[in-house]
């Protein structure tokens, strides 16, 4: 690379990270749109290369799409805000029981201090605290209500998210050939192939991970529904987007639903039948899910989304977590580079010239 294509390009990199930021307001539906074409893509290709048009196979891809959101919408929405009401109304109650039951239980186990824990104070904090979360939603609600602008906006971003979509799943494979050909000729080959490597780490989390993530908050929701968890789904789903750690869904979900399922049989026996629903996600997770979905591909750590999304949504807010998975990959792959570099380099490769002469003392008393 030329002295003025490295200027031309963090050029390039400054002026597209200041219209990001001067934008972010306006991109989120864009990059929602950009981000549902790019997982989409794949299988958009599979059906062209089964004979039908590309016109044709968006449209199919489109509409399965459009009716998987309407499913959600219809079905489970409504649920689980039903069953985060009733989490938020129950959390005094599971207080209580702690306060009656548990706490004196570990009172005389443990020989403790009874003045040590105030639980009444706590109980009035945590249900002043629930009150001013209702009110705040409340005042939140009643302003996007009396606001016609923000209403307005609301459905504009709803009705371009899926418009975006299908005209970028339409033409996706044209555009990547246009940037291809737009890149200068002599870094051509070296930006393809970080490219393809971006896109390697990047799909292998998001076309492997948050599949594996979603079927994991499934099989909880459906195990824990079966035995008779009125929040199934709600504690499901918070499981299934905790395993993006490894394990950290197991230990939540399963902590989670023990309470969620004492509090509302009051008999120890069901906290077995928990830990068989957690124990069964884990074995299918080990076993089918992740080889199946994620195989031996080489995708983002678990520590590193958790870090880029908190970074994006703490520089640019919901545009920099949308961001934050992509700009992760591209960094994944530039550190992988310099590493591979700085392993080849003479820094790295030198050699101590005491040492060498000890090293050849060494081979040659031996012969």
């Amino acid at each position: 690379m030329t002295e003025s294509q490295r200027w031309f390009f963090l050029i390039v990199a400054l002026v597209v990270g200041g219209l990001v930021y001067l934008l972010a307001p306006i991109l989120s539906p864009f990059l929602v749109g950009a981000l549902l074409a790019y997982l989409a893509d794949p299988i958009a290709d599979r059906l062209e290369a089964s004979g039908l048009s590309r016109t044709a196979s968006v449209i199919i891809v489109f509409v399965g799409m459009t009716a998987m959101v309407v499913l959600l919408f219809l079905l489970f929405i409504p649920k689980m805000g039903y069953q985060i009401q009733m989490l938020v109304e129950r959390i005094p109650q599971a207080i209580q029981l702690f306060e009656e039951k548990v706490f004196p239980w570990i009172l005389t186990t443990f020989s403790l201090d009874p003045s040590l824990f105030d639980f009444a104070h706590l109980k009035k904090l945590i249900v002043g605290d629930l009150q001013k979360t209702s009110d705040i939603m409340a005042q939140l609600l009643g302003g996007i209500t009396r606001s016609g602008m923000a209403i307005a906006a609301w459905v504009a971003n709803l009705v371009l998210i899926p418009v975006v979509t299908f005209y970028l799943l339409r033409d996706w494979d044209v555009m990547i050939d246009k940037v291809k050909h737009l890149l200068p000729r002599n870094i051509e080959p070296k930006v393809s192939l970080w490219a393809s490597e971006c896109d390697e780490v990047l799909g292998a989390f998001m076309k492997g991970q948050l599949l594996v993530m979603m079927a994991l908050g499934t099989v909880y929701a459906i195990g824990l529904w079966i035995v008779g968890l009125d929040l199934a789904l709600l504690v499901g789903m918070i499981a299934g987007l905790a395993s993006i750690v490894p394990y950290m869904g197991f230990i939540i979900g399963i902590v989670v639903a023990g309470v969620a399922a004492f509090m509302q049989f009051q008999d120890p026996m069901v906290l077995g039948y928990v830990g068989a629903v957690f124990i069964v996600g884990q074995l299918l997770e080990g076993m089918l899910l992740t080889p199946l979905l994620v195989g031996d591909r080489i995708g983002l750590h678990p520590v590193a989304v958790i870090f880029a999304i908190m970074a994006g949504g703490q520089l640019f807010g919901f545009v920099g977590v949308l961001l934050a998975l992509p700009v992760a990959a591209v960094i994944m792959v530039l550190l992988r580079h310099l590493h591979e570099g700085y392993k080849s380099s003479s820094l790295y490769a030198s050699k101590h010239p005491k040492l060498d002469e000890e090293s050849e003392t060494v081979v040659n008393d031996n012969h």
